[in-house]
């Protein structure tokens, strides 16, 4: 199971890049693989200012769809619009090409209650 250190992660699945003022959100290499094979990603939120813990899209999967969950307070920047043609990203590179929507992180506090890649390691077990 793939878990960058660099990264922030929420109970769940996603993950939080942080990288100047905004940061990037998808999720983790665990969600992906228990979900399966991923093949439609619905973000309509672009633009939105959303509160950690609401829903920013979903994802579908051959088996299920699933809410995509803010993890911090923030507004949606931007959707990854390869996703669109290119939803396997999400399975092949879920931390990488497969990164969801870019954020604007409106309290950084919030980043240090996320937990941390041995917080999270801990979780999934």
């Amino acid at each position: 199971m793939n878990l960058p250190e660099n990264l922030k992660y929420t109970k769940d699945h996603e993950w939080l890049r942080v990288e100047g003022d905004n940061a990037y959100v998808g999720i983790t290499d665990y969600a992906q693989h228990e979900l399966g094979e991923i093949v439609f990603v619905e973000v309509e939120t672009v633009g939105e200012t959303l509160a950690a813990d609401n829903a920013f899209g979903t994802i579908e999967a051959v088996k299920t769809v699933s809410e995509l969950l803010m993890p911090v307070d923030g507004e949606v920047l931007e959707f990854n619009e390869d996703l669109e043609d290119h939803p396997e990203y999400i399975n092949d590179d879920p931390y990488q090409n497969g990164w969801i929507i870019k954020i604007d992180v409106k309290d950084v506090a919030q980043i240090d209650d996320l937990l941390s890649h041995e917080e999270y390691e801990k979780l999934i077990g």
